[in-house]
């Protein structure tokens, strides 16, 4: 009795966490990239004429033409790895659903040529800002108490020589 009540707990955990894997996997599913164009309820591609790819929202890949064919990676091919998402302007293709927006691509090259930029755009959210705040330099220490503490400079006992010359 005792084996079937840990069998049914144990099969109630799998369960359990299996239930939670799957809300979260489809939390993301059709989330708008970061560097995504604010703005828009409903879409499924964005055109990037400044690197003559595609982004499928929904399955979150990058589609462009490589070695002859129309590829889909989660990533930008080498030749564009440095590409400022943020910066580029995107189209928003509201007017196609289906899996090929590449069908129409002679005629988004025309009409949204390299260099393109229609109306001004904010990201959907903002551009992370990578770095931290890293006083290396005393002097800066030295100098804030002076300017905002008169009297309670705290820089005169001896420092070793780090920051000062």
């Amino acid at each position: 009795m005792k084996t079937i009540k840990i069998a049914i707990v144990g099969l109630f955990l799998l369960v359990a966490n299996a239930t939670q894997a799957q809300v979260s996997i489809n939390v993301n599913i059709g989330t708008p990239p970061a560097w995504g164009p604010a703005g828009y309820a409903e879409m499924e591609y964005y055109y990037l004429p400044d690197i003559e790819a595609y982004y499928d929202v929904r399955a979150s890949q990058f589609i462009y033409f490589g070695g002859g064919r129309w590829v889909r990676t989660t990533y930008l091919p080498r030749q564009y790895r440095n590409y400022d998402l943020y910066g580029g302007y995107k189209v928003v293709l509201t007017d196609y659903h289906g899996r090929t927006p590449y069908t129409y691509f002679d005629r988004h090259r025309v009409k949204y040529y390299k260099g393109y930029h229609g109306a001004p755009q904010r990201p959907y959210k903002p551009r992370p800002v990578y770095g931290y705040n890293d006083r290396h330099d005393h002097r800066d220490y030295k100098h804030y108490d002076k300017k905002h503490h008169g009297k309670h400079d705290h820089d005169d006992h001896d420092d070793h020589h780090h920051g000062r010359r």
